[in-house]
């Protein structure tokens, strides 16, 4: 029997062994099934114990997340499973270079709005700007909007990064 209760987004933060294969078996996992990521990020973590940290934002119900959760916590390489968005508060964000063209006041104004969201002028030409900015995914959506009015060229974002708030870790 289908669950068909609320869908909702997630952030799971998976510890798995750095080495070549794991994360195509993460990604396996998802796509046999039909479940979207909606934002992916892998990076060593602990050079020592040779591990990396994947950090993946999916949405389901509560039944879909739980599979997803119990299907990754049986790959062999993986060392633990934690949902952040159901064990407490934690902080994510994610990083994005903003490609603007124009001239004039266009110019003037994504520089203004840049300012105003802490975006970093990080290259620079008579006609165009590359800004960087960090921050929660809702806050680059907002930023990517306000800039495709005045000459959004190109967007490239690296995906959510999250840990979990207090004193102890995964």
């Amino acid at each position: 029997m289908k669950e068909t209760g609320p869908i909702a987004v997630h952030t799971i933060s998976v510890i798995v062994d750095n080495e070549a294969g794991v994360l195509a078996r993460v990604i396996g996992l998802f796509s046999g099934r039909g479940y979207n990521i909606e934002s992916l990020t892998v990076s060593t973590v602990d050079t020592s114990h040779e591990t990396s940290r994947i950090t993946i934002v999916t949405s389901g119900t509560r039944m879909v997340i739980e599979q997803i959760k119990a299907q990754l916590d049986r790959l062999v390489p993986v060392h633990k499973v934690a949902d952040l968005t159901i064990e407490g508060d934690f902080v994510s964000r994610d990083l994005a270079l903003v490609k603007v063209a124009g001239v004039g006041e266009k110019r003037v104004e994504a520089l203004r709005l840049a300012e105003a969201f802490r975006a970093q002028v990080v290259d620079a030409s008579r006609d165009s700007f590359v800004f960087e900015l960090t921050g929660a995914a809702n806050k680059l959506d907002a930023f990517v909007d306000l800039m495709s009015e005045l000459g959004l060229v190109e967007v490239a974002r690296t995906g959510a990064v999250a840990l979990s708030r207090g004193q102890s870790g995964l």
